[in-house]
């Protein structure tokens, strides 16, 4: 009998429930008319928080910094190669312009008798730097520092002795040139 007035209660009041959200702070000031009917008195009011947005932010600040620095700009591998050795940033510096020095003057020896010489060994110097810098990726990688560091100075000397040697013989074809052209005559 109960169950039959409630549910005619409810068909009866349909549509006219109050089904919408209390405006902000509803709760506060029906905390405070409660009170003040009962006669008490509130000690504080609740100020306006500001943590909560200080926190978001710092959140966000925080999550901004991380990501920077897992997905940020990495150092270049020379970069990480003088971390590791800065010696190795002057040394490089010192035979890099040796190497470069020569390779000029390689280029301005060049004729059509030494051509095939010239690209072969600017070919081979080209071999030569792409080991310099897998043993540049190595370091980075952890090798072994003194071997990889040996291998590294090895590698520019042999570049060094390799311009040598074909400015050598650059030289001695110019000289059989020129013993051919004087031996010649008309």
């Amino acid at each position: 009998m109960k169950k039959d007035n409630l549910d005619n209660l409810f068909e009866r009041l349909h549509g006219e429930f109050d089904v919408e959200e209390p405006q902000g702070g509803h709760q506060e000031r029906f905390l405070e008319k409660l009170n003040r009917g009962n006669g008490t008195i509130a000690l504080h009011k609740k100020k306006a928080s500001w943590w909560k947005p200080l926190s978001i932010a710092a959140s966000i600040a925080l999550v901004a910094l991380l990501g920077h620095q897992a997905f940020g700009p990495q150092p270049s591998i020379k970069q990480q190669v003088t971390k590791i050795a800065p010696e190795v940033s002057q040394t490089e510096f010192y035979f890099a312009n040796l190497i470069e020095e020569q390779v000029e003057e390689m280029k301005e020896e060049k004729t059509p008798e030494t051509a095939q010489l010239v690209d072969d060994t600017l070919a081979q110097l080209a071999k030569l730097d792409k080991d310099y810098q897998t043993l540049e990726q190595d370091l980075v990688d952890g090798g072994d520092s003194k071997i990889i560091l040996s291998a590294m100075i090895t590698n520019f000397q042999t570049r060094i002795d390799l311009l040598k040697e074909v400015l050598s013989q650059i030289e001695n074809i110019k000289n059989l040139k020129t013993q051919n052209d004087e031996s010649f005559t008309i």
